[in-house]
């Protein structure tokens, strides 16, 4: 009984039999090497985005609040002086972009610089 279940394989194996199953292995290997990690690369995009337009709106929310209150607590910047919670506001502002540049430049992407030379 075994003999005949392993002859019956044997003949139907065809060139075009194997033909087909390297196409469809080949398809299989495509699909999970390209298009699983683009999904993958999506959804980190898509998080990424969010969250930067979510820390975005509130560093300047932040910002706006430093400006109202030194607005409001400070009434010797009112007349001659009222341009300078302005400035105290557009100084934080520089150095939030500038400590977060800092950052990207000096973080993990620099170590992994380093381990590739």
């Amino acid at each position: 009984m075994k003999k005949a279940a392993w002859r019956k394989i044997v003949r139907g194996s065809t060139i075009q039999r194997d033909l087909e199953e390297i196409k469809d292995l080949a398809v299989q290997y495509i699909k999970e090497e390209t298009v699983q990690p683009l999904k993958d690369l999506g959804r980190f995009v898509a998080w990424g985005s969010a969250g930067s337009l979510l820390v975005g709106s509130g560093v300047a929310l932040m910002l706006l609040g430093v400006l109202r209150f030194l607005q409001e607590q400070f009434r010797v910047l009112d007349g001659t002086l009222s341009w300078l919670p302005y400035l105290i506001v557009v100084v934080l502002a520089a150095l939030v972009v500038v400590i977060t540049f800092w950052r990207i430049v000096s973080g993990t992407a620099k170590r992994r610089l380093k381990d590739t030379k």
